[in-house]
């Protein structure tokens, strides 16, 4: 299990921020942007901080990041301590995967139109 969350977790990193390159025109933007998903993502995906000590209101923002799946995985593969469902997790980073996938195509393919 934590083998295959290391590899969901890297590709859906990958894409994220795949996605947010191509979506800049300059490389400073590519950065300010990366930063701006980056560092709250951290902070609210469970890695430092648990989910269940969260404000109410900042919770469903969490289970809106795709890190927070892959997070969640690898506490389940170390201390069989997880929050969500393994099989939800792994569903939904393969549907972020995709996703972001399917993104970075469509705007590489309307930079090469442009």
């Amino acid at each position: 299990m934590l083998f295959i969350g290391i590899i969901l977790l890297s590709i859906v990193s990958t894409l994220l921020g795949l996605s947010l390159a191509v979506s800049a025109r300059e490389v400073f933007e590519a950065q300010t942007f990366s930063n701006f998903f980056r560092f709250p993502m951290i902070f609210l995906c469970g890695l430092f901080i648990p989910i269940a000590s969260l404000p109410v209101y900042i919770r469903p923002i969490s289970f809106i990041l795709p890190i927070t799946y892959g997070v969640d995985i690898l506490k389940y593969s170390i201390s069989d301590d997880n929050h969500i469902s393994i099989v939800l997790d792994i569903v939904v980073l393969m549907v972020f995967c995709v996703g972001l996938f399917y993104f970075s195509i469509f705007n590489i393919r309307r930079k090469w139109i442009v």
